[in-house]
């Protein structure tokens, strides 16, 4: 039997750890017989930096009697901690597969993508649908549009394409669920060219400019498994026969049969949205977050974080912040992009929305954050699931028309915004097309406003100089999540629509990069445990 020791000060990669591992269990170095760093994270509370980590530890003494000594930091490792950290990681047993079912995934982002893999290295027949184009041709398309050469294209942009919205982004596969697939999505995310750190660094990210190196080498596995992918392929209905998913209708007014239909595609999908709701897929308004993005020059947060002590090797620092005056007005922070750059992040034409990325190094000289307030479906204009959609594209619309139609987003110093004043000047800010000041007070309904004052204030007593006037407020972060939530069984089928599974943030049932592959697999396996196994002999 192994144990699992945490809270373990980690020397380094050359200095042997035995001996700290040994102290903490009150043995002998020379009973550690083997040890397998499976976590480490850096502990800079309190101005000190040191980093703490998680070992997998098999030793020569009686385990039974270490863990009847009730060590705070030790317990049995299980096989739920193998799947969790990504040690003796399997994929699905090959299935037998009858003619009928051929599964269709609509959307590429990680939940399609891994949903799709899944199905796949199973023996499923399927085909992948993508309303965006390849990762080369949408970073073209995006850039393009950003350097003001072309327009925005509605179906390939930042948030519709191979890898969804994650594919402009910082790239953080953090996430509190610790599922047993967690270590399966890891493992086949090395598999296609991510730093083998991921599987032990408690932050891990990879990094945009490391998504895009990914993604041809993921796309390339589903089709060496006989995935048929098709890209700028629209969906615009599904296909129901007595009240099953047997199909999907495409705006080219093909039809695509085949079964069961996993829609995965992502939280700013509102016309597929409306096109599941359709169908008679169940569903109901959610509570999502809006606010805006906070600037400051990365110096200010390193100061803050760190200290005064040196700061050359430590990593770009980063910040977790909540405020909670009450339980429905959470205020916080999110998606928290160190040494990155602020980007446009609206797939609609006549709307602003921005949110934040950062490349692998994390060394532009920003850091900014969502700060974010919950929005409730009581404050939705509407009880009907679609109503949280209206509330988001209010603001959306609002925020284009006060900065006169341009695609300059909303701004305003932190320090104005909390003294309700408008800034006479913005500085220098990473967004590509530019601020314009506003008082963003005429932006947001007021509780969003009010509480976003009150949470920066409390939070610049943690991180000094957060409420200075260094900081800005870049306007409008509208899509955290999906403010509608389709209804599901256990095995993550639609309650109404048989052969129907939505899932991923667009369906409300994800909140990253990393949820959303777990929920696209946990779809899968679903529908994969209900397929006979494959002879032997087959």
């Amino acid at each position: 039997m192994a144990l699992l020791l945490s809270n373990v000060e980690w020397p380094g990669e050359s200095e042997d750890v035995r001996p700290i591992i040994a102290a903490i269990l009150g043995i002998e170095a020379s009973g550690v017989v083997s040890h397998t760093l499976v976590k480490r994270s850096l502990d800079a509370r309190h101005g000190k930096q040191a980093w703490r980590a998680v070992y997998r530890v098999e030793v020569s003494v009686d385990e039974q009697e270490l863990l009847s000594a009730g060590i705070p930091s030790c317990r049995a490792w299980t096989s739920r901690d193998a799947g969790r950290y990504g040690l003796d990681v399997k994929g699905p047993a090959k299935r037998e597969w009858p003619s009928d079912v051929r599964p269709i995934v609509v959307g590429a982002g990680p939940a399609g993508l891994f949903c799709a893999l899944y199905l796949a290295e199973a023996g499923a027949e399927v085909t992948l649908i993508e309303r965006g184009g390849a990762t080369k041709e949408r970073i073209k398309a995006v850039n393009g549009h950003w350097r003001g050469k072309l327009g925005l294209d509605e179906d390939n942009n930042i948030v519709f394409g191979e890898g969804g919205a994650g594919t402009f982004s910082d790239g953080k596969i953090y996430t509190r669920r610790r599922d047993g697939e967690l270590g399966y999505v890891f493992k086949r995310l090395v598999d296609f060219g991510a730093d083998k750190s991921i599987m032990s660094e408690a932050w891990a990210h990879l990094g945009t400019d490391r998504v895009r190196q990914i993604l041809p080498v993921f796309r390339a596995r589903l089709e060496a498994l006989g995935v048929e992918i098709r890209y700028h392929t629209a969906v615009t209905d599904l296909i129901c026969e007595d009240g099953r998913a047997v199909g999907v209708q495409l705006r080219s007014g093909e039809r695509v049969l085949g079964g069961p239909v996993i829609v995965a595609a992502g939280h700013s999908a509102r016309d597929t949205a409306e096109a599941l709701i359709r169908a008679g897929a169940a569903a109901s308004p959610c509570p999502i977050a809006v606010g805006a993005r906070i600037e400051h020059p990365q110096t200010l947060i390193d100061a803050a974080q760190y200290g005064g002590e040196d700061r050359a090797d430590l990593p770009a620092a980063s910040y977790r912040l909540t405020h909670s005056p009450d339980k429905s007005r959470k205020v916080h922070t999110f998606c928290m992009c160190p040494g990155g750059v602020v980007v446009p992040a609206s797939n609609l034409g006549e709307r602003t929305v921005v949110n934040g990325m950062s490349f692998s190094a994390r060394r532009a000289f920003w850091a900014n954050s969502a700060v974010i307030v919950a929005v409730q479906p009581s404050d939705y204009p509407g009880s009907d699931p679609l109503a949280g959609y209206r509330f988001q594209d209010a603001i959306e619309r609002r925020a284009r028309e006060m900065a006169g139609g341009s695609e300059a987003a909303p701004a305003q110093r932190v320090r104005d915004f909390l003294d309700g004043e408008l800034s006479e000047t913005l500085p220098k800010t990473s967004f590509a097309f530019g601020v314009t000041s506003v008082n963003l007070a005429d932006l947001f309904p007021q509780f969003i406003v009010q509480a976003m004052r009150a949470a920066i204030q409390e939070w610049d007593a943690k991180i000094p100089g957060f409420a200075g006037s260094d900081g800005v407020l870049i306007a409008p972060e509208t899509r955290t999540t999906s403010p509608v939530r389709f209804t599901r069984s256990e095995e993550g089928e639609s309650t109404t629509v048989h052969g129907l599974y939505p899932v991923g943030e667009g369906a409300g049932y994800g909140g990253g990069i990393v949820s959303c592959a777990l929920d696209g697999v946990r779809a899968a396996r679903s529908i994969v445990d209900a397929m006979p196994l494959r002879s032997t002999g087959s």
